[in-house]
């Protein structure tokens, strides 16, 4: 359905840090950078692109919008949200059942706030 998202970063470094060490545990490919102000990230088709706005505004959250991840075991949820608290994210939702059980999954906020959970079992 997606080509690409995109998130902005204040401080490119710190958000790719913390993009690769969330993604790695889903099996999803650094792709390095794209230039002098972006970096991709690719799982299958779709790609991730963290980026310093080009506009040179202020980077922002998406107020309500989340980007969520397929994980392909829970373990790899776990070690999804584990990563991002070492590397300047925070929790908004520990690893856990989801759904009444029917999934596993966790929340994180990236280093600008933007929301971010990975999934397993959808």
């Amino acid at each position: 359905m997606f080509t690409h998202i995109c998130v902005s970063a204040r401080n490119l470094q710190d958000s790719v840090q913390f993009y690769a060490s969330v993604l790695a545990p889903l099996g999803v490919q650094n792709l390095g950078p794209f230039g002098e102000t972006s970096h991709g990230f690719r799982a299958g088709e779709s790609m991730l692109l963290v980026m310093l706005p080009r506009d040179g505004k202020e980077a922002t959250h998406s107020n309500g919008g989340t980007l969520g991840f397929k994980a392909p075991t829970q373990e790899a949820v776990d070690a999804f949200h584990a990563a991002g608290l070492a590397n300047g994210g925070t929790d908004e939702g520990a690893p856990g059942p989801r759904m009444d059980g029917r999934v596993y999954g966790a929340y994180l906020r990236d280093p600008v706030g933007n929301k971010i959970c990975a999934y397993f079992g959808m």
